[in-house]
């Protein structure tokens, strides 16, 4: 039986992070392929998808300020980072016949075209996956808050946030064992309870805008279909 989609229109957030796999550092090619193998899977049932990705596996500005970098410099370097990553997700999708767009916030157009919101819809409705790199161009500003100004832009009807856990809970479950799995939750309670599903900057702009966030765990094989297809799958925030 062929499963059909819950949704026309989605964005995905990947983290930097997840790109790395067990490495410290750096991009591992085979997470990257199964991360493409999974975005092709709701590409073949049609769904119009953008995907903002993290630079959080090269530099993440906020630490290197901590370590002594001024923050408007290490966030521009870590919006460098996100290029990057966008361009190894782009190669990876391609290889498997995904017709791929990278469009920047911060302009480099000898590798990506520069963020215009009509030429990105364009992209989606002829079938094409956008990769939104380069955060919102502006330092201060996470990859989530570029998330969910650009679910916004896009009309997206849902924000998936891909992560390396179930979904949301209650505590964190690496470091307390009664932390448990919260099926629903609002936009307020999130904000409330401080339980970093995103930056509060993301969630006020999918609560002012009625997008719900769906927190999942990416390298379940399937899960991005399941998510798609309105199955059951982590957490939902609305």
């Amino acid at each position: 039986m062929v499963q059909k989609p819950a949704f026309k229109r989605v964005l995905l957030k990947l983290s930097g992070e997840a790109l790395m796999g067990s490495q410290s550092s750096g991009i591992d090619e085979q997470i990257v392929a199964r991360v493409a193998d999974e975005i092709r899977e709701i590409y073949d049932l049609g769904v119009e998808l953008a995907v903002v990705v993290g630079g959080g596996n090269i530099i993440r500005g906020v630490a290197a300020s901590d370590r002594g970098l001024d923050r408007v410099t290490g966030d521009n370097m870590g919006m460098l980072a996100t290029v990057i990553n966008a361009l190894a997700l782009q190669d990876a999708l391609e290889k498997r016949e995904v017709s791929t767009r990278v469009q920047t916030a911060i302009e480099i157009q000898d590798v990506a075209e520069p963020f215009i919101r009509r030429r990105a819809i364009r992209h989606l409705e002829k079938g094409r996956v956008v990769i939104f790199a380069g955060g919102t161009g502006n330092p201060y500003f996470t990859t989530d808050s570029a998330a969910g100004l650009r679910a916004n832009e896009i009309h997206a009807e849902v924000l998936l946030k891909g992560t390396n856990v179930d979904g949301v809970y209650t505590a964190d479950p690496a470091k307390d064992s009664s932390a448990e799995l919260l099926r629903e939750i609002s936009y307020q309670q999130v904000l409330e309870k401080n339980l970093r599903v995103m930056d509060t900057a993301a969630i006020s702009l999918c609560r002012d805008n009625d997008i719900p966030i769906v927190v999942f765990r990416l390298m379940e094989p399937g899960n991005l279909r399941r998510v798609v297809c309105g199955e059951s799958v982590g957490s939902v925030v609305r």
